[in-house]
This record gives C-alpha cells, sequence and structure tokens, in this order.
C-alpha cells in the first residue's frame, strides 16, 4: 500500500468517525437513554458527562502528541534547509508554528468539551 492509498485510508476512516459522532451526539444519547428509563436517570452522573471528560483529555493529549511528531520531523527538516539557506528563515519558520497550531486547536477542542460537562446546580 502506497503513501497515497494510506492517506486515502485513513480519510475514509476519519469521515466514518465524524458521521458516527455527528449521529450520535452526546444530547441524543442523553434523550435516548431518559426515552427508555424514565424517572431513574442521573445526568450529572452518567455516562454523557463520563464522555466528554474523556474526549476533552483525548483531545489535549493525542493533538499534543501529534503536534509533537509533526515537530521532530518538519523541525528537523526546517533546520537542515537553513543549514543549506539561510534565506528560507521565514518559510521554516512558518511550518514549524504551523505545527504548533494542531495542539493550540487540540486545547481549545478540549476547553469547548469541558464546558459541556453537566455540574449540578449549587
Amino acid at each position: 500500500m502506497n503513501g497515497k492509498q494510506k492517506f486515502y485510508l485513513c480519510l475514509g476512516v476519519f469521515q466514518v468517525i465524524l458521521i458516527f459522532l455527528v449521529i450520535f451526539t452526546s444530547n441524543g444519547i442523553v434523550s435516548f437513554v431518559v426515552a427508555q428509563v424514565p424517572g431513574t436517570f442521573d445526568y450529572y452522573n452518567s455516562v454523557t458527562a463520563a464522555t466528554l471528560s474523556i474526549s476533552a483529555s483525548l483531545a489535549v493529549g493525542l493533538s499534543a502528541i501529534g503536534s509533537a511528531l509533526a515537530m521532530k520531523t518538519v523541525g528537523t527538516a526546517a533546520i537542515s534547509a537553513l543549514s543549506e539557506r539561510e534565506e528560507a528563515f521565514f518559510k521554516a519558520f512558518l511550518v514549524v508554528v504551523l505545527c504548533e497550531t494542531l495542539a493550540i486547536y487540540g486545547f481549545i477542542v478540549g476547553i469547548l468539551l469541558w464546558t459541556k460537562i453537566p455540574t449540578p446546580a449549587v
């Protein structure tokens, strides 16, 4: 399997996961569970709260790991390019900064998920 086929396979898997997440949102799952077990459902100690917590931690952690792996590859190439041509500094810097934005996006998604975790009124 060459690189192009691997890319399309990963893209297809990502689209299937995205469709699954859109269909089974946390509110949809909660309403489904409430319809099945009326009167005995505790929203604050539900699977939804646990899923949102795990999703927030995975969003931050996996995006940081992905950013680190990209930074390893791109940083090595940027240093090699700078050793040959010093005028390529801006291009190398731009590519390295784009790797860092991956971690920032994961952090933002983690915060958005964290704000959706249900907490009981005090």
